[in-house]
């Protein structure tokens, strides 16, 4: 392996998450008067913060979403995790041969660290990462697309940015691994490669990750 840093995202590249929770932020959204599709989430809001969303709601509509919208995602969000979430195929041996091969691998998530854990636990991925190799947007304040996350983990990992790969399925992902400098290898299984310019590599099968990273 030539890299000192693997950084996974987790929704859509450890754990197969994002249709469930995309799905549950088209159906609230609507639901509070904001009318929503599936197609316009993952669009708009895959791969980024919470922020996110309040933020494009307010700019469009003026008006704010309710203090306890977060919350309630999440509890829908983790209630669905819990009896329907699974990991990405072919994930749990990438990782495995990365601990195998001494290289080191962390998680770097847009989303919170309660759900981190959530997803991680529920798909048995927990165990491979542990607490010291999580990372979320809570920790730097800004999510992707900014660089604070990724150059956040590196630091903290101890590996310079450009010793770094990143392993990403979304836009707002690719941007912000660009940003900090660092090479990217874009997960196709759901966002097409023309959507994630500025990929240092694309693949569409995790089968195809540990070869590429070699």
């Amino acid at each position: 392996m030539r890299y000192d840093l693997v950084i996974f995202d987790n929704d859509g590249v450890l754990v197969d998450s994002e249709p469930i929770s995309n799905r549950i932020l088209a159906s609230y959204l609507t639901e509070l008067g904001h009318p929503t599709t599936y197609e316009d989430s993952i669009r708009d809001y895959m791969g980024s913060a919470m922020h996110r969303v309040h933020d494009l709601v307010l700019e469009r509509t003026g008006r704010r979403l309710p203090e306890d919208f977060d919350e309630v995602f999440h509890g829908r969000v983790f209630d669905a995790f819990r009896s329907d979430l699974l990991p990405v195929p072919g994930v749990d041996e990438v990782l495995a041969r990365l601990a195998a091969g001494g290289v080191p691998y962390c998680v770097a998530s847009s989303g919170s660290h309660e759900r981190i854990r959530v997803a991680l636990r529920t798909t048995g991925l927990y165990d491979r990462f542990g607490e010291e190799r999580i990372f979320s947007s809570q920790d730097v304040g800004r999510g992707k697309p900014a660089p604070d996350l990724f150059l956040h983990a590196a630091r903290v990992m101890g590996v310079p940015a450009e010793r770094c790969a990143v392993v990403e399925d979304s836009p707002l992902g690719v941007r912000a691994a660009v940003a900090a400098g660092m090479d990217v290898f874009g997960f196709t299984a759901m966002t097409p490669g023309e959507k994630l310019p500025g990929a240092t590599v694309l693949f569409s099968t995790m089968d195809e990750l540990t070869a590429l990273l070699a």
